[in-house]
Order: C-alpha cells, then structure tokens, then sequence
C-alpha cells in the first residue's frame, strides 16, 4: 500500500466537520500528553516511536479497519516510517506532513460577517488556539491579533484585492510572536500597540489609546479602541461597526484571561474584574463577542468559526457570574494551568529585544494554548 502525506490543511477541515480520523501519535507519552490534535470525532493511540523500531505488529489488533489512519510525530520523519510499517502490513495509512510543527502553524480563514462595502474574517490557528482577524471595507483592510505566518495575511489580502492600511495588537502576547510588526514593514500598514504595554519595546509603534477611531475604506467602519485591562495593563478591546466585539485576551468563550504573564496577578485581578463586571457590563448584549484565543474545541462553532453573543456570554460563561469578589479573586489567583512555553522569551520577542530564527520561534510556541483561568 502507498503512504499518503496528509496536509495540516486537510486535517483541519475534518476537525471543523468533524469528520472521523484515527491518529496514532508516536511522540513521547509527555509531549502527547501536554498536546495533541484536538477533535471530539477523532480516536487516538498514543505510542513512542522507539517502542515500534522493531516493527508494528504488536498494535495491529488496536488500529481499527474502518477508520482513516494518521500517523503523527513532531516533524514528519518517524511517523512517515512507522506509516510505511504499517502500509507493508497491508494498512492504507498517511502521516502529517510537516509534523505538529506545521499542525502548530495552519490558519484557517472563516468569514464570520459582513461589514458595509466588506466582511470580516476570522482566523483560527486550530493547533494554537490562537484567533486573528481582517477587517476588509472598499479595497482597505486592518488586521487584528496577527500570527507570527504574516504571508497568510498578506496573500489573503492580495487575493481579495485590498490593501492592508492598519495592524494592532490588543495587547503584548505572551503566548505566540506576534506578525504584527513585520507585516507593517512589509505593507507600510501602521503598527498600532497599546502604551502601557509597550514600555519596553524598541521599536516606533501608533500608540493606541482609549476611543480611537480608525477608519477603513470610505465607509463608516471605526475601530473603537476600548482600554479593557486585566490580561495584561494595557490590554485593549475593539468594537467592529458597533456589532463585534474583539476581546482579546479579556474574555474568551468558556473562560476569562488569566493576569500573570507578567508576574503581576495580585495586582492586575482587580483590573480584569473592573474590565469584565463594568466596562463590559456598559456595552450592548447583542455584541458579538470576537475573542485571541480558544481553549477547547467545544468553543468552535459549526462553520468552524469561535463566536458568541455577549449577552449569551453573561448567563453562561462562569468567569462573569462570581458576585463574592474574594471567590473571583482566588479564581484567577489560585486556578491557573501552567504558563505557556517560553512565555518570557516571547514576550522579549515581541518587545523587540530579541529576534530568534524560525526554528526557535517553532520551538518557542510548541504547546498548547494557556491564556485562561480554568472555570
């Protein structure tokens, strides 16, 4: 039988239409525990690849015939061996091209509304967590919470004719390098960071400051910069055409954020709590709620996007429904996971002050994403 390479990109559409796949990781038991391709229709085995050099025949019994079969490692070349093991067994098998490197990297573009003269779409980084988008409105686009894969956007932006005229940043991430700067450069775009959370950096950035307004196309899209602190001090929420609301990291769909990136959590629950039981209490409810990241895939809707109404969010999202603001305060103090990969480094990657190769940013981001409070 001959093995098949399986794109990141194929992978992804069966995780959206949840379609069955049966993944056979042979990474190392922690590396799969910590992180693996996530789908509530997917069956997995987890087996290291050193305990299959002298062949397969031992886990024949537990791979099911009916079920399509991926072999996944970390980048590409043992599960392409044991995929071509199990082919000489008669299996029809493929691996992961590129390995959860490249499973890390794929962003699925989602559009996930209309915007005067424009849409706007949704980027989910399915093997991150991470969601960035682009604003597009009579020929001009801004980007919103870019990855550091900055061709994604520019060629998405050149296939639909538009020209990228503005880049922000919601915050400083911690969690992923953010493509923001560098699609600037590239584009001539301005670069917009929130202030205070740019104390740091060495580059020229637009300081992006509570209720401004940024035009794209000659249509009356205002980006409405709204300073919600909290992840982080100068974390700031966008309002889309008084209908989307961009949280950041404030507010996820089944979660919070988290305010320690910065070692400051003591200091910075107080904010989160302000940002989330009064600023967004002021907004209207029927805002569609347009968060950085997801945690689980039960967060991913039907079309593959992450979306909620805010007011849905209000009576269900447990994160806003702790009146005692003790209970909150040890919420967000005393349930954090552990801190994402290399969130210092990214953080100075992200300041400007160090500039690692691709290969380091690969191993800088590997892991899963880390940005909530567990509920």
């Amino acid at each position: 039988m001959a093995v098949k390479a399986m794109k990141a990109s194929e992978v992804a559409r069966r995780v959206v239409e949840k379609k069955d796949l049966f993944i056979l990781d042979v990474r190392n038991e922690d590396a799969y525990a910590d992180w693996k391709i996530e789908s509530d229709s997917f069956q997995y085995m987890n087996v290291p690849y050193f305990e299959l050099l002298d062949g397969v025949e031992e886990i024949m019994e537990d791979i099911p015939k009916d079920k399509e079969l991926l072999v996944v490692c970390a980048k590409e070349g043992s599960s392409q061996m044991v995929a071509e093991m199990l082919a000489d067994e008669g299996m029809e098998v493929s691996y992961l091209e590129g390995g959860m490197k490249t499973w890390s990297e794929h962003l699925e573009p989602v559009k996930v509304g209309d915007l005067p003269n424009g849409e706007l779409y949704q980027f989910v980084r399915l093997g991150k967590g991470c969601l960035s988008y682009m604003a597009v409105s009579n020929g001009e686009a801004a980007i919103i919470d870019a990855t550091r894969m900055t061709d994604v956007f520019i060629n998405f932006a050149k296939a639909k004719g538009v020209e990228i005229k503005h880049v922000f940043d919601t915050h400083l991430h911690a969690d992923h390098i953010s493509g923001g700067r560098e699609i600037a450069e590239k584009t001539g775009a301005v670069y917009w960071l929130p202030p205070k959370d740019a104390e740091e950096v060495v580059f020229e950035y637009a300081p992006l400051t509570d209720g401004e307004q940024v035009r794209i196309g000659d249509t009356a899209i205002d980006i409405n910069a709204l300073y919600s602190p909290g992840h982080t001090i100068g974390s700031t929420s966008f309002v889309i055409d008084n209908r989307f609301l961009l949280s950041g990291d404030i507010l996820f769909i089944d979660s919070i954020g988290r305010p320690d990136l910065a070692g400051k959590a003591d200091d910075w629950v107080g904010d989160l709590r302000e940002t989330l039981y009064s600023r967004y209490r002021e907004l209207s409810e029927n805002l569609i709620v347009l968060p950085a990241h997801f945690m689980i895939m039960e967060e991913v809707n039907d079309d593959g996007s992450v979306q909620e109404k805010l007011g849905t969010l209000f009576d269900k999202n447990h994160g806003l429904n702790i009146e005692d603001e003790n209970k909150f305060r040890a919420l967000v103090t005393e349930n954090l996971p552990p801190q994402p990969n290399s969130h210092q480094e990214i953080r100075q990657t992200n300041m400007g002050k160090i500039t690692p190769d691709i290969d380091k940013k690969q191993e800088m981001e590997i892991g899963p994403n880390r940005c909530a409070v567990k509920a």
